[in-house]
């Protein structure tokens, strides 16, 4: 195999794209190392990359098109009241019903997003595999498999799960899984799947920094690398032996993703739209979301980081914000819809990204640079938004659906210490609806296998019950 190895062969390859550094320590390599370089530089679009780096490839003047946007169509939290109309002219009862019917005919199933690690918790390990559970420590790949189990138990379908890693979190995230017997999934309930990569390059010089002597630094693609990712492992093939036709997507971080929630598949469904998104309302103009915005008659996201202060700050006659709607990655696609999305894998644009990253330096030792030294290119998911048909926005309250582990103890959010507080304030709420009563600086954790809501908590637990002492109400 390493015979085929011509070195003259890759170094036709990176000359004209000045990156002939990556074969530096090419004589110091085993045939191993060899190997796997030679496979990386093969496998790199190096003309896409300059053009990355020169800025060449038409990239939106988000600025602009911020500035010519108009709120999307979307159904308010007060329009999913019993009764209340909408837009869409669809009750939320309606949709419930719809949603309920979809899933008990199995054809729902489940996109998580899971290649990210917990560096920024500084947690080494794929993030799927920390133990957020504020009593019970169970990690938020237990919470999300258990979710889904107990879905499949209500509506007497099972609900296949299609779990995308990286290649950083893939080997661990299959050895975490299998030693915890897939947290009770059957064998066929579970596709696990890996995104694809791009290089990293220098941000002065535009040259791809090197991970190891023998290797090319590599990044996940971005959630925008899914659709490609799920046409190369055969996951439409899975999807189209089981009869799914939606998809529920979010992403591991997120312990109160509502999944498979019956109302968000339901409006989507009767409104035969293609791609719908959950949103929250913002809190304040510049708050860290994606923006929901119409643009030319097609729903677009625009990220907080793109979208001027002057548009964000503008507010309707009842001094509310216009473009209220932030994005919490979670949608519902049709799967006909992602199987012709594979067609525009790549033409979704790229986003650019300036990080830090360590790097071999031309000395062979690891550089750890002190500020951000290096592009990191990546294509969002939400770009697929203007290509699909008759997508819709659904709000939902952020204490239900959206609390992000992504920072470590001591930062304003989304730290576990703030997780632990929505998971907890959300189990007191479903208990006290139930008519129990929790006694102050009492927490109670519930599994989702114990209930997975608050209708199965008001049938599990009787009104009048006390809860005097912490506990963790499990699957018994």
């Amino acid at each position: 195999m390493t015979a085929t190895i011509n070195k003259s062969e890759l170094e036709s390859l990176l000359r004209p794209h000045n990156q002939l550094h990556v074969l530096q320590f090419w004589d110091e390599l085993d045939a191993a190392g060899r190997e796997q370089l030679a496979g990386q530089v093969r496998s790199i679009d190096f003309d896409l990359l300059d053009s990355l780096f020169r800025d060449e490839i038409d990239q939106p003047d988000w600025a602009e098109l911020a500035r010519q946007a108009s709120p999307p169509p979307a159904v308010r939290l007060h329009e999913r009241a019993p009764g209340a109309t909408n837009p869409l002219h669809i009750t939320a009862e309606a949709a419930r019903r719809a949603g309920v019917a979809a899933l008990e005919a199995g054809e729902v199933g489940v996109i998580l997003v899971a290649g990210g690690q917990g560096s920024r918790l500084g947690f080494e390990k794929p993030k799927g595999m920390y133990p957020i559970g504020p009593l019970s420590k169970a990690t938020l790949a237990q919470i999300h498999l258990e979710k889904i189990r107990a879905i499949a138990k209500r509506h007497g379908k099972s609900t296949p799960l299609y779990m995308m890693t990286s290649p950083v979190t893939h080997d661990d995230t299959l050895e975490f899984l299998a030693d915890n017997a897939h947290f009770g999934l059957a064998k066929d309930d579970l596709f696990v799947f890996c995104q694809g990569t791009m290089p990293a390059v220098d941000a002065k010089s535009g040259q791809v920094l090197l991970e190891a002597k023998d290797s090319i630094f590599l990044s996940p693609d971005g959630h925008g690398g899914t659709v490609a990712a799920l046409g190369a492992s055969g996951a439409f093939d899975h999807m189209r032996h089981r009869g799914i036709k939606h998809l529920f997507y979010f992403q591991v971080d997120n312990p109160l993703a509502p999944i498979c929630d019956a109302e968000l598949i339901g409006f989507h469904i009767l409104a035969k739209s293609e791609l719908t998104s959950l949103a929250i309302a913002k809190q304040s103009p510049q708050e860290r979301l994606g923006n929901f915005v119409m643009i030319n008659d097609r729903v677009s996201i625009i990220e907080y980081s793109d979208f001027p202060d002057d548009v964000a700050e503008q507010r309707d006659a009842n001094g509310e914000l216009v473009y209220w709607a932030g994005s919490v990655a979670i949608h519902v696609f049709d799967v006909a819809f992602l199987e012709r999305s594979l067609k525009l894998k790549d033409t979704l644009p790229f986003h650019v990204a300036r990080k830090k990253a360590e790097y071999i330096g031309n000395d062979g030792k690891l550089a750890k640079p002190s500020e951000p030294n290096a592009l990191k290119f990546e294509r969002f998911i939400f770009d697929l938004l203007p290509h699909a048909e008759r997508p819709i926005v659904v709000e939902y309250a952020e204490e239900e659906a959206f609390a992000p582990l992504k920072n470590a103890s001591g930062a304003p959010k989304d730290t576990p210490e703030y997780v632990h507080r929505f998971l907890l304030d959300q189990h007191r709420r479903w208990l006290e609806a139930a008519g129990a009563q929790v006694a102050p600086g009492v927490h109670v954790e519930i599994s989702p296998l114990y209930a997975l809501d608050a209708e199965e908590v008001a049938k599990r637990v009787k009104a009048g019950t006390r809860f005097e002492r912490s506990e963790y109400l499990g699957s018994e």
